[in-house]
């Protein structure tokens, strides 16, 4: 197994998931190696959760990070959990056309390109 997908797994741990009991961890590796992990932290509104994959690209991204690579999703579940449409959109913006790696705690993994993830993208070429 990867370090990145080893590095979703092991943040999936910090979860703050007390009301989905749906702990998700996210590893996002920028051009330069260096690895920003995140978990999903909820709220009791919900609306207010923040998913693993956006706290993972804001933490990087607070510390000035603008090029990224490749991130892993971790989360238990048989089939492999895709990034929710807020955290593609977040990620197509931010991270553009990057690797996608899935993986649960028996191993099983998976790699997709987010633009086989997010068709048809919005972003700011509309605007």
């Amino acid at each position: 197994m990867t370090e990145l997908l080893a590095a979703a797994l092991a943040a999936r741990q910090h979860a703050h998931a007390p009301y989905s009991h749906f702990a998700v961890g996210a590893a996002l590796e920028d051009i330069h190696g260096h690895v920003h992990t995140g978990c999903n932290v909820e709220n009791a509104t919900y609306g207010l959760t923040l998913c693993a994959e956006r706290v993972a690209v804001f933490k990087a991204m607070s510390e000035g990070v603008r090029e990224f690579r490749r991130i892993a999703v971790a989360a238990d579940t048989e089939t492999l959990t895709p990034p929710c449409g807020a955290c593609r959109q977040i990620l197509w913006e931010f991270c553009g056309d990057i690797e996608v790696m899935l993986v649960n705690p028996g191993g099983k993994t998976e790699t997709l390109r987010m633009k086989d993830l997010f068709p048809r993208a919005f972003d700011a070429s509309f605007l």
